[in-house]
C-alpha cells in the first residue's frame, strides 16, 4: 500500500544518504515530497531528489507557484514525516517551538507521525541540551532513530552517524504497517541446530532462517512483542525482535519453555536436530585408517511438548519441510504434535529449497488447507499472518 511520506532533510553531510533512501520509498511505490533547509542545498541540489522521486522538491516558505497554502498542503497530505538527517539546530528548534523555515512550519502544523534520525558530530550529540531536546520530542510523540556509532565525517569515532539508508526504509515500513498484533507476544524459533560431535564438528541441516527472520520482522511490525530463538545462521535482526541464541536441540528446548507460558503465539519454524550423538567427544577425533561410526540418539520433540502443555488461550503453529508427500505428513504432523496450525513447504524444489529467499507453503488447520503461492518469503510472513488472523477472527 503507497502511502504519502515527507521527507525533510537538513544541512549536514550525511544528507547523501537521505538520496538513497527517497529513492528506495518510491520504488516501494511511496509518493515522496521532499522539504530541503536552505542549508542542505548546500550539500545537495534540490533537483537531485527531483529526478529521483518525480515528485516537487520544496525549500521555500513562501511561494506564489500554488494556489494552496504551502505548508498546510504538504501538512495535511502526507502519512508520516522522516526527517533525515537531523542536525542538533533542527531538533532544537522543533523542540522549542519555532517556526521560522518551511520544514518547521509543516511540522508543527501535521497530524502525521514525525520520525527524527539524528546525525552529527559525537560531542555534539552527548552535549546535555541536545539530549535533552530529544528527550523533550519524545515526550511529545515524536520518534527517535538512534544514530549508529562510527567513523564520522568530522574525523572523530563515536555515535552520531545516520543509520544505513535500509535502516531507515524498515523503521517506515514498521511504522506504516497495521497494528493487528498489538500487546500479543510472539515466540519464534528459526535457523538449524548443531549437535556437537567434538570441539571441530557437528550434526547441522541446510536451513538458512531466513523464513522464521521473515515471521519474526512481520510480528513486530504490526505491534508484537516479538522473542526469536535462533540457531546460528547470517541474518540481521529484524527490528524491535529480541533475539535469543542458541546451538543446539537442548539449548533451544531450554529457551523455548522460558517463554512459552506467557506468548500468545508459538511459531516452530527453526529446522531442530532430530538426533545428535550419543557421545561427545572432547578432544578433537582423529583421523584414522578405518571408517568411523557414530551412534545417535533422539533429541526432544519440542513442538510434541509445547503442544501436550498449551494453553487453550495460545496458537501453536508448526512447520513441515517434506521431501515427498507433502500434505499426507504435514496432516499427520498437525494431528500428532496437537498444533493450531502447520505450515508446510516441499522442500526439493529448487525454488523453495533451504535457502532460497522465496517459498510456498500451504496452512494447514482442522478446517482443511489453504495453498499460498510462491513469493518473497517477506511477503509470505504477512500473508501467513493474514491468513491465521482472518482464521482466529471467525
Amino acid at each position: 500500500m503507497s502511502a504519502n511520506i515527507v521527507l525533510g532533510v537538513t544541512g549536514g553531510i550525511a544528507a547523501y544518504k537521505s538520496l538513497q533512501v527517497a529513492s528506495m520509498l518510491t520504488k516501494l511505490d511511496h509518493n515522496v515530497y521532499t522539504i530541503m533547509t536552505e542549508a542542505a542545498t548546500e550539500f545537495i541540489k534540490p533537483i537531485t531528489f527531483h529526478s529521483l522521486t518525480h515528485l516537487p522538491v520544496e525549500s521555500k516558505l513562501f511561494s506564489t507557484t500554488t494556489s494552496e497554502v504551502k505548508h498546510i498542503g504538504l501538512a495535511d497530505k502526507a502519512d508520516l514525516f522522516l526527517i533525515a538527517p537531523a542536525t542538533a539546530n533542527f531538533i532544537a528548534k522543533a523542540a522549542a517551538g519555532i517556526a521560522d523555515d518551511l520544514l518547521t512550519t509543516v511540522i508543527l502544523a501535521t497530524q502525521a507521525p514525525i520520525m527524527i534520525a539524528p546525525s552529527m558530530n559525537v560531542h555534539m550529540f552527548e552535549n546535555p541540551v541536545v539530549q535533552r531536546n530529544m528527550l523533550a520530542l519524545e515526550e511529545l510523540g515524536y520518534k527517535i532513530i538512534t544514530p549508529e556509532a562510527g567513523y564520522l565525517a568530522c574525523g572523530y569515532t563515536g555515535q552520531g552517524r545516520l543509520p544505513d539508508p535500509q535502516r531507515l526504509v524498515e523503521e517506515i515500513k514498521k511504522e506504516l504497517s497495521q497494528k493487528d498484533l498489538q500487546d500479543k507476544k510472539v515466540l519464534i524459533t528459526a535457523g538449524p541446530t548443531r549437535e556437537a560431535i567434538d570441539p571441530v564438528r557437528f550434526l547441522t541441516n541446510y536451513s538458512s532462517g531466513k523464513m522464521g527472520y521473515a515471521l519474526a520482522k512481520a510480528a513486530s511490525y504490526r505491534g508484537a512483542e516479538v522473542k526469536l530463538v535462533s540457531g546460528p545462521t547470517e541474518l540481521e535482526c529484524p527490528l524491535g525482535v529480541d533475539l535469543i541464541k542458541i546451538e543446539s536441540a537442548a539449548d533451544m528446548k531450554k529457551e523455548v519453555f522460558k517463554e512459552a507460558d506467557t506468548a500468545d503465539i508459538i511459531i516452530m519454524a527453526a529446522a531442530v536436530a532430530d538426533y545428535r550423538p550419543q557421545v561427545y567427544s572432547t578432544q578433537k577425533i582423529k583421523k584414522q585408517s578405518r571408517d568411523l561410526s557414530l551412534d545417535l540418539e533422539r533429541t526432544a520433540d519440542i513442538l510434541t511438548e509445547l503442544g501436550k502443555k498449551k494453553k487453550t488461550s495460545q496458537l501453536l503453529i508448526g512447520f513441515a519441510a517434506e521431501s515427498e508427500n507433502l500434505l499426507e505428513n504435514a496432516q499427520q504432523k498437525l494431528r500428532k504434535k496437537q498444533a493450531d496450525y502447520i505450515i508446510a513447504n516441499e522442500i526439493s524444489d529448487k525454488n523453495t529449497a533451504f535457502g532460497s529467499d522465496k517459498n510456498q507453503v500451504s496452512i494447514l488447520s482442522e478446517e482443511g488447507s489453504t495453498k499460498l503461492p510462491l513469493m518473497e518469503k517477506d511477503k509470505l510472513a504477512d500473508k501467513i499472518f493474514n491468513y491465521i488472523i482472518d482464521a482466529e477472527r471467525k
